[in-house]
C-alpha cells in the first residue's frame, strides 16, 4: 500500500511500533542506516509484538542509496516541522513514500531543501516541539489510507 521510510531511526520502541503499523496496513517499512540500535534489540521486538518476521522490511545502507533508487517518478513526501503545507493537503496514492527523520533531529536540511515541494507537516500548537515518531507515522499513514479508500465515495 504505502512505503514508510525511517531515516536513521534512533529509538527501538518507535521503530517496533511503526513496524506493527506497517504490518497492519500492508505497507513496506524502509530503514535507512545507520540505525541507532540493533534489529535484534529486545525493546524493538517487544514494541513490534514479535511480528518483526512478518513485516516487509527493506534496509538501505545510506540516504544516498535510498535517494538514488527512489527518484521520480516515485513520489516521496517528507514529514517535517519546517513546512507550512499540511499533510492532508497532499493527494496520496498507493506506493507513495512517506519519509520521516530521526527522533532527535528530524530530516537532514539538505534533503528538505532539495525536496521542498514535497515537504509536509502535522500542525500542532507552538508550545509542542514535535510528536512521537510512531504517532506521526500513524497520523499520516492513515490519512493516506483514508484518501485512497474513502475519497470519491
Amino acid at each position: 500500500m504505502f512505503n514508510v521510510v525511517l531515516i536513521e531511526p534512533e529509538i527501538p520502541p518507535n521503530t517496533g511500533n511503526i513496524a506493527r503499523l506497517c504490518l497492519a496496513t500492508r505497507s513496506r517499512l524502509h530503514l535507512v542506516e545507520p540505525l541507532g540500535f540493533s534489529v535484534n534489540d529486545r525493546q524493538l521486538r517487544r514494541a513490534g509484538m514479535d511480528y518483526w518476521h512478518l513485516v516487509d522490511v527493506q534496509y538501505w545502507k545510506s540516504l544516498a542509496e535510498f535517494e538514488t533508487v527512489t527518484r521520480p517518478p516515485k513520489r516521496r513526501f517528507l514529514l517535517t516541522t519546517k513546512s507550512t503545507r499540511k499533510y492532508w493537503e497532499a493527494k496520496f496514492r498507493e506506493g507513495d513514500y512517506l519519509v520521516f527523520g530521526r527522533e532527535t533531529k528530524g530530516l537532514p536540511e539538505s534533503l528538505l531543501l532539495s525536496n521542498a515541494e514535497n515537504c509536509l507537516t502535522i500542525p500542532m500548537v507552538s508550545d509542542a516541539r514535535s510528536l512521537n515518531l510512531a504517532t506521526a507515522v500513524a497520523i499520516v499513514l492513515f490519512e493516506g489510507i483514508r484518501q485512497i479508500h474513502c475519497d470519491g465515495d
